[in-house]
């Protein structure tokens, strides 16, 4: 690579579907001859996606752009926390340009007055499926962009908009090129993967000399002919879930659904303005695991929101031990500037809140140590993230990368196992959050 090559920083926050939001733009530049750089003092320019979600995110955000505004002085910001440029400008009023979301244009333009490209096409070579943040073996696969439902807790609609779905052959070509590039796992995100399509009216699509819906069950099936693992996140318990269900059963899909509940007080969900038939969740639940007895559910709740009683949290506490959630996330309520339930009545006091938390977490916990306990004996396929010491890190069907457990398979390195490769695993011991096993026999090791 010339040295006169220009050259740009890369800070990429949030969730995953900003991550595909930064992986858009790291193509962009690539194809456009810069040079992606790893440190502040090797950069020309710096580039900071942002999250906007809740404080937390927020702060983080914040504290990042001044970081590279110090390291640096040459900062572009981009992302959900874009769609609040005033509170930006305030706190850091040096940056050279802010964009919200999806506004890949606005970034690039922003780059080029900042520091214009010097292709080179004998150069810059970059792969059909672009550049990607995630190890070779796995990527999110982003099928939607906004949202239509208005959550009270939720400002996503404010900053990504209603929702757009992209045509599904466009979905599948690009997991076409990414599982040709090496990929072994899709990871379907979106803001309502359950919404799929009803935009487009289902709109028809050839691929592969097939038609093809853009609706979920169809992707779901054009997925399935490419061989790798499919894994669906952000699910709404829409009643057409129940059709994805068997294709999970069929091998089809990975036997997992990433469904945000929030929450199990009908009247806490109202005032959450959450979809859905939730008064029958537990009886679907049932019904899925009935069809498909290795389907794993993940989900997040919130505890403490506006005018939760001891009552709707004993209501929760009392789903969460009948359903036997496989993994579960939990937070207590935080006012995100924006939101409808700011305006809530009754808020529950911080100590309160805090208090539910770690009783929702405990009994959470103790939950999973069970369920994980059951697997000892059993054999799991898994995939391959790490190697580390004599150690292989893998992750069976029932974990997605970064927020579930992993399994620790103990004679990794003896087997010559790779990041990206399958293999079968013996579990041989649990704890509340993973799982320890061999791929070669117990007696040997």
């Amino acid at each position: 690579m010339s040295a006169s090559q220009p050259k740009v920083g890369f800070v990429s926050l949030g969730c995953p579907k900003a991550l595909v939001d930064s992986e858009r733009i790291l193509t962009q530049l690539r194809v456009e001859g810069y040079e992606i750089v790893p440190s502040y003092d090797a950069a020309d320019v710096v580039v900071v996606n942002t999250c906007g979600f809740i404080d937390s995110a927020v702060a983080e955000s914040l504290d990042a752009i001044g970081e590279a505004l110090a390291e640096n002085g040459k900062v572009i910001v981009t992302g959900c926390l874009g769609k609040r440029p005033e509170q930006i400008r305030e706190a850091h009023p040096g940056v050279l340009s802010i964009s919200g979301p999806q506004d890949y244009a606005s970034v690039m333009s922003a780059v080029h007055e900042a520091l214009p490209p010097k292709h080179d096409p004998f150069l810059d070579l970059v792969p059909d499926y672009g550049l990607k943040l995630t190890p070779k073996h796995y990527a999110y696969l982003k099928i939607s962009e906004g949202c239509n439902h208005r959550c009270s807790f939720c400002i996503i609609p404010s900053m990504r908009g209603d929702l757009v779905s992209r045509p599904v052959d466009e979905v599948l070509r690009e997991a076409e090129k990414l599982v040709r590039g090496g990929v072994r796992e899709l990871l379907v995100v979106s803001q309502d993967t359950s919404a799929y399509g009803v935009d487009l009216k289902y709109a028809e699509r050839e691929w592969r000399g097939k038609t093809w819906q853009t609706r979920m069950k169809a992707l779901c099936e054009g997925l399935s002919e490419l061989g790798a693992w499919t894994r669906l996140h952000y699910v709404y318990p829409y009643p057409h879930v129940d059709e994805i269900i068997p294709l999970m059963a069929e091998g089809k899909v990975l036997p997992y659904l990433d469904i945000p509940f929030q929450h199990a007080s009908p009247r806490i969900l109202k005032l959450m303005k959450r979809p859905g038939a939730v008064d029958k969740t537990l009886e679907r639940i049932q019904r899925w695991r009935a069809i498909c007895p290795e389907l794993t559910i993940r989900s997040t709740f919130i505890v403490g929101f506006p005018g939760e009683t001891d009552q709707d949290f004993e209501d929760l506490l009392a789903f969460i031990d009948q359903a036997e959630l496989d993994r579960v996330g939990a937070f207590a309520y935080s006012p995100v500037e924006g939101a409808a339930a700011n305006a809530l009545p009754d808020p529950v006091p911080e100590e309160v809140k805090q208090e539910r938390l770690a009783r929702f977490m405990e009994l959470q916990a103790q939950i999973s140590a069970e369920k994980l306990e059951r697997k000892v004996g059993t054999v799991q396929r898994c995939l391959v993230d790490a190697v580390d010491g004599d150690l292989a890190i893998a992750r069976s069907m029932a974990d997605a990368p970064e927020i579930d457990g992993l399994v620790q398979i103990q004679d990794g390195a003896a087997a010559g196992l790779k990041p990206g490769d399958f293999c079968d695993v013996r579990i041989m011991g649990s704890d509340e959050h993973d799982l320890f096993g061999l791929v070669g026999d117990p007696d040997d090791f």
